[in-house]
């Protein structure tokens, strides 16, 4: 080589001097040496010629695809050995860093002459402050790091790993030996290896592994020092990096920020794995990480737990979760060590090789299900979905996707997450935008939107993969755990954020915590309110999806699988569904089920009385965000003055057609109600109103409608009693009446009517839709066509509704305005009854007189459909009536068989004045709608439309029909049709006011001639008789002729109607015009019977006394 290449450092000033700023100098040249000369040329600029470390450094630093001469590798080797073992060049790093030294005790201790000196100041060149001494050991830095052989005590550490591995040779020819670099990559993969476990690993030894450590972390700072990443990195930096200034690792973040990107080259992206790997191992391989946490690691004390060993405090995922314990505790670290830490949990998400366990445990998932995925954090969602959909994930997989999500913390970042941050980007910028980037409730706020218009497909899967894994660690939900850590600590007896405890594992604290939310202040150990107010945001997210409750998910998998399978039900509905199917579930599923849903109702409690009028997405319920319109026109004082939801509740059910309740909150609203009736205590203001009284007075019973039967009737029968004390509270009995009404609103509420009609609902009215009574209501109109169980039930319906007209949600609501209008003052109770008394207004509603109609026309069917009556001919109806009684069934009608009798007993003038009373309303009511007399309608089927069609046409009923059947009596055929019209002929002669026609056409003579006369019994009839017989007084024309028509008819009503007993024909003969000469001529028969018996008994006498004489 001709000149010793170590000349150089015979002048250390010299060579402090070059190391510190390119000059020209008169000493030996690199450039000079003819083994270099043509490579130097070639390769390097001419103005560094002049510098020996500036051509050193611009021939090891060649592009890949260039290669120089063996003499000058020869050369140059040499050249950097001499370096670092001529005790000379020491002495320059003596003179040049004397202050530095001085500082750095270790440094001062090395032993002299070795080039441990230099290696020390390297080691701590990051605190160096003296400008020459940090450009000489910068330069120096690149020289060592450039082969490891170079690096002090690596070689004698790692020689027998070197040789065992073939990680290097030292053959001249064989390999680059300024690319040494190589060497200490193949010992970096084979350290991954043994860490991930992979198949015939070699165990490299401990001193080997901290050097290799050692060496990374060294070269932390500047990618120029990893010798082989960044020969394999040089064109990618270029590429992707250009204008960020080398130092400080800012190279290596960079291009691992880029890493996954397409145009990335396999070689790079492979060396960038290797050292992601290795800072996994070992944070302080980052040198910004390092650097930007140094303080609060110290200040945290994450590097002093003596019970751990120090190589698990190395460990990336340590200093994150002991960071993030911090964070979360609500303790201070810096901004700048945060950004950090959110960039390496973003790395770790997105790259699961990163992650040795995942690697080990994995393995056979990922060949599996998830080959092919690895960029962007796929594999590890595809993993997630593996466990949330399959189930069959190897538990020591399963715990290491578990502590990952732990460590990496996406649950207070979504940002950390690439695939869910990519997947839902439009979906924030649409529904989440008025929440801070990087705020943990955008998470909270995509899970209120789930399932809704704004989602879509691929943000759900992703939410619902990442949240499956948070859902099993209260931990990971940080706005939970910020608000709830004392609570937990002080009664589930929680450790830190980043410790668990084998009593309380981390899924079971969320439990214990919904276990007390709701305890009274007797009960103790109740939660603060914020803890309340999380616990309830997260029950009402976890109800959106059944696999995001652990506990349920695992109690219900059968019962998922047999009832509400994909097949059947939607995504998201799971949890409706087995509310549906209660009573079908195991009793393991069954009791959580009902555990959650008595919660989901005190959940919509919460929610609502810290609902804000004008919602905030950040914590409304899917229901309330869907009935928010009915909320504000109709409920919002409700919600402003923080009402509770029984209130709430109710006013959307009784608004629940109005035209601002859209199809989602009716049915919401409607599942809600569905649900409640499978037990009474998921209506939270029902439970809270009644649980004494049912615990008193209906025990062991559950289903919500059984408790309000059992409760009704026990309220029924001590009003009926007159007991002074209820034996049910009264804020129960308010409640009470709540329920009793929703219930009668949809037929689905009713079950047990609901079972017994199933089938004639699809028969008679299956394109009725549910809700608004309208079901019910089409039962009632077919109830001759239906079973005997249904209309039995229907009947007993009735009879409740006619008692209570409250009950009858159609009669309620087509009469609403009128019964403001009427009825305001009057009792519940006697609501119909008002609006019959004003069914003729004429400010009366049309479609209200129509439903009044019906009613009418019902009650008449059957006495006990008629509370008033039934109470009024209490007496009289067994004492007239019971061959019919006899005849009855307690559930049927008895087609208005009753109201005949009595009618009958009416037009004899036997009833009882209050049941008379009743009669005459209802005869009044009947002469004017021949609909209200079942009797008749029923007899007359085929008579009425063939001699009255005109008559039934007609828009409004006044007797017409009644009038034409009078008229057309003798064109009737049928017997038991014309019986029923000659009743109706003699009823009208005990009232004139029970026959319209003649009432209407005689008004003006009944006030001139019988004004003192008062009504009923015949009276004012016979006061209109007898003006009419008398010639000195001028009836109405209209008047004349009809009481006349009248005689003409009760004249062939007696004759073709004889009486069938006694009373009937005592009735007949003092109603007759002729009574006064029929009873003269019955007195004298009397009579004469009287004498001729007379006579015969004196004669008897006679011959009877001559008999005993003889």
């Amino acid at each position: 080589m001709g000149k010793n290449p170590g000349a150089p450092l015979q002048d250390g000033k010299l060579l402090a001097a070059a190391a510190s700023q390119p000059r020209r100098s008169t000493g030996w040249k690199l450039a000079e040496e003819e083994a270099c000369r043509e490579d130097l040329t070639r390769l390097c600029p001419k103005h560094s010629w002049n510098n020996n470390l500036a051509v050193l450094e611009c021939l090891q630093d060649r592009k890949e695809d260039t290669e120089i001469s063996t003499d000058c590798n020869h050369l140059l080797w040499n050249y950097k050995l001499n370096l670092t073992t001529d005790p000379k060049f020491e002495s320059v790093a003596v003179e040049v860093c004397k202050s530095t030294i001085n500082d750095i005790k270790e440094c001062a201790a090395e032993e002299r002459g070795k080039g441990y000196l230099v290696s020390c100041l390297v080691d701590h060149r990051t605190n160096i402050t003296e400008y020459q001494c940090n450009q000489y050991i910068t330069k120096m830095t690149s020289i060592i790091f450039s082969d490891y052989r170079l690096i002090c005590g690596f070689m004698d550490k790692c020689k027998d790993d070197i040789n065992t591995l073939h990680c290097g040779s030292v053959n001249t020819g064989e390999k680059d030996v300024h690319s040494q670099g190589e060497v200490i990559a193949c010992l970096e993969k084979g350290l991954v290896s043994e860490v991930e476990e992979q198949t015939e690993h070699y165990s490299i030894k401990e001193d080997c592994k901290k050097a290799i450590m050692r060496v990374a972390e060294l070269s932390s700072d500047d990618f120029h020092l990893d010798r082989h990443l960044y020969f394999a990195c040089r064109d990618d930096r270029e590429r992707f990096c250009e204008n960020i200034a080398a130092g400080e690792g800012r190279i290596y973040k960079c291009l691992f920020n880029h890493k996954f990107e397409d145009t990335m080259s396999g070689k790079c992206r492979e060396a960038l794995s290797t050292r992601q790997k290795l800072i996994a191992q070992d944070y302080k391989i980052s040198y910004s990480l390092a650097k930007a946490c140094k303080q609060d690691l110290r200040k945290y004390r994450c590097s002093v737990d003596t019970t751990l060993p120090r190589a698990r405090e190395a460990k990336l995922s340590y200093l994150l979760l002991c960071l993030e314990s911090a964070v979360h505790r609500g303790r201070t670290v810096s901004g700048e060590c945060q950004g950090e830490m959110l960039d390496y949990r973003r790395m770790l998400m997105e790259d699961y090789s990163l992650s040795p366990e995942i690697v080990l445990h994995c393995r056979g998932e990922i060949d599996t299900h998830c080959s092919g995925l690895h960029h962007k954090g796929r594999t590890l969602h595809c993993l997630m979905r593996v466990s949330r959909d399959k189930g069959i994930m190897d538990n020591l997989c399963q715990k290491a996707l578990q502590t990952l999500v732990q460590e990496t913390d996406p649950g207070a970042d979504y940002r950390i997450d690439r695939a869910l941050n990519e997947a839902c980007e439009s979906v924030i910028q649409t529904a989440c935008k008025h929440i801070r980037s990087g705020d943990p409730m955008i998470l909270s706020c995509l899970m209120e939107h789930l399932y809704t218009d704004k989602m879509v497909e691929d943000c759900e899967h992703r939410l619902l993969e990442l949240q499956y894994f948070i859902s099993r660690d209260w931990k990971l939900d940080p706005i939970l755990y910020r608000k709830c850590q004392n609570d937990a600590a002080r009664i589930c007896h929680t450790h830190g954020w980043n410790e668990t405890s084998e009593f309380m594992p981390p899924g079971a604290v969320f439990s214990c915590l919904y276990r007390h939310a709701y305890r009274t202040e007797e009960q103790g150990r109740r939660l603060s309110r914020d803890c309340k107010t999380e616990v309830q945001r997260i029950l009402h997210q976890r109800a959106l999806d059944v696999k995001l409750d652990p506990d349920l998910q695992r109690r219900c998998m059968t019962d998922l699988g047999k009832w509400c399978s994909e097949k059947t039900t939607e995504p998201g509905q799971e949890l409706e569904c087995l509310q549906d199917h209660l009573e079908d579930l195991g009793s393991d599923c069954r009791d959580v089920v009902g555990n959650l849903t008595e919660l989901e109702s005190e959940v919509r409690n919460f929610l609502v009385r810290h609902l804000p009028l004008v919602i905030d997405i950040q914590i409304e319920a899917l229901l309330i965000r869907a009935c928010e319109p009915v909320i504000q026109s109709y409920c919002h004082d409700m919600a402003d003055n923080q009402i509770d939801t029984g209130d709430l509740m109710e006013c959307l059910v009784l608004n629940k057609h109005q035209k601002e309740m859209n199809e989602k909150c009716a049915v919401g609203v409607t599942h809600f109600q569905l649900i409640q009736m499978k037990d009474f205590r998921f209506s939270y203001k029902f439970k809270m109103a009644c649980k004494e009284d049912v615990l008193k007075l209906c025990p062991n019973i559950k289903k919500k409608v059984d408790v309000v039967i059992c409760l009704s009737t026990t309220v029924r029968n001590d009003t009926l009693q007159d007991v002074k004390d209820q034996r049910v509270s009264m804020k129960c009995r308010r409640q009470l009446r709540v329920e009793e009404l929703e219930m009668s609103e949809d037929i689905r509420l009713d079950p047990d009517l609901y079972e017994s009609c199933r089938q004639d609902i699809k028969d008679h009215c299956q394109n009725v839709l549910f809700g608004n009574a309208q079901v019910i209501e089409c039962l009632k109109d077919t109830k001759k066509r239906l079973s005997p169980r249904c209309h039995q039930k229907v009947f007993k319906l009735q009879e409740k509704e006619m008692i209570d007209p409250e009950l009858d949600f159609q009669l309620m609501r087509v009469c609403k305005q009128m019964i403001r209008r009427f009825c305001s003052e009057s009792d519940a109770k006697n609501m119909l009854q008002c609006l019959k008394q004003n069914k003729n207004s004429e400010l009366m509603d049309p479609k209200c007189k129509q439903m009044i109609t019906k009613r009418q026309i019902t009650q008449n069917t059957d006495y006990r459909l008629n509370p008033v009556l039934r109470k009024a001919c209490k007496a009289d109806i067994p004492k007239f009536c019971q061959p019919i009684l006899n005849k009855a069934t307690d559930d049927n009608e008895l087609e208005g068989q009753v109201i005949s009798c009595l009618k009958l007993k009416y037009a004899d003038q036997r009833l009882s004045p209050d049941c008379e009373d009743q009669i005459r309303v209802i005869l009044q009511e009947s002469a004017l709608d021949y609909r209200l007399d079942p009797q008749l309608q029923m007899q007359c089927t085929e008579e009425i439309p063939r001699l009255c069609a005109e008559e039934v046409a007609a828009q409004e009923q006044t007797g017409q029909v009644e009038e034409c059947l009078k008229v057309n009596l003798l064109k009737i055929k049928n017997e038991a049709c014309k019986k029923e019209v000659l009743n109706i002929l003699k009823e009208s002669k005990a009232d004139i006011f029970v026959d319209p026609v003649l009432h209407t056409a005689c008004a003006l003579d009944i006030k001139h001639q019988c004004a003192a006369i008062p009504p009923g019994r015949g009276r004012q009839m016979s006061c209109l008789m007898e003006a009419l017989q008398d010639k000195r007084v001028r009836l109405q024309p209209e008047c004349k002729k009809r009481l006349q028509d009248r005689i003409d008819m009760w004249s062939y009503a007696a004759k073709v109607a004889p009486a069938e007993g006694f009373s009937d024909l005592a009735s007949q003969v003092l109603s007759s015009p002729a009574k006064s000469y029929i009873l003269t001529m019955m007195g004298m028969c009397v009579v004469l019977l009287f004498l001729m018996g007379l006579l015969c008994g004196r004669i008897t006498k006679r011959v009877t006394q001559e008999l005993k004489d003889r």
